[in-house]
């Protein structure tokens, strides 16, 4: 057995700095072979008042960003950086920004099944690389699905509102903790990296977090 460290990471499906920072942390835990990981995946919203049905997202990007030529600088750094890290961003294929609560709720219970991994994989590829709706339903029953849950028990859980406020709740404190950008990654719940730091950065924090305490 390797030695155990918790990581909590606080971030959102949509945020595609998280894409990056989730992929890195993989490949930074690759680079410690003899550490053994918990990952806990901490809701973060980047904007929880969007409605459950979603907004047009070039509508909704070209309200956050009034300079078109910003908004497309940012994607092409993305795409570039994303193919480094083995990920294909396609933001011409979303449609829609969705309220990320009932995807959080989905990772939330996958966790218990232990197929967290498999399904925030799936999320990220889902709306990124494929442009697939992560607020509908029957896309995150599909998901889950395939990470080996049931899928009447998440379309159930879903329209009962199941961990809805819980959701809610933890992007709250998040936010009253100060955290107020994504990903937001805590090592052995004293140590913080933020942002997608490089795989070797990340390794460095994970080094210091195992340092014992003096």
């Amino acid at each position: 057995m390797g030695q155990p460290l918790l990581i909590d990471l606080v971030a959102d499906v949509v945020c595609p700095w998280c894409y990056l920072g989730w992929r890195r942390l993989k490949s930074a835990l690759a680079l410690r072979p003899d550490v053994e990981p918990l990952i806990v995946w901490r809701p973060y919203q980047l904007d929880p008042t969007l409605p459950e049905q979603g907004v047009d997202r070039k509508a909704y990007m070209a309200g956050k960003f009034k300079d078109p030529l910003k908004l497309k600088a940012v994607h092409t750094a993305l795409v570039e950086g994303g193919a480094e890290d083995g990920i294909v961003f396609d933001f011409d294929a979303i449609a829609l920004s969705p309220n990320t609560n009932a995807a959080h709720r989905l990772i939330r219970w996958s966790q218990g099944a232990g197929r967290q991994d498999a399904v925030v994989e799936a999320l990220f590829a889902a709306y990124f690389t494929h442009g697939r709706d992560i607020g509908d339903p029957q896309v995150l029953a599909e998901i889950g699905e395939q990470a080996g849950l049931d899928r009447l028990v998440i379309l159930r859980l879903l329209s009962e509102g199941a961990d809805q406020d819980s959701v809610a709740r933890e992007h709250a404190m998040a936010v009253q903790g100060g955290i107020t950008g994504v990903p937001f990654a805590i090592f052995g719940g004293k140590l913080a990296v933020v942002g997608a730091e490089s795989p070797e950065n990340i390794a460095a924090a994970i080094d210091k977090a195992l340092e014992p305490s003096v």
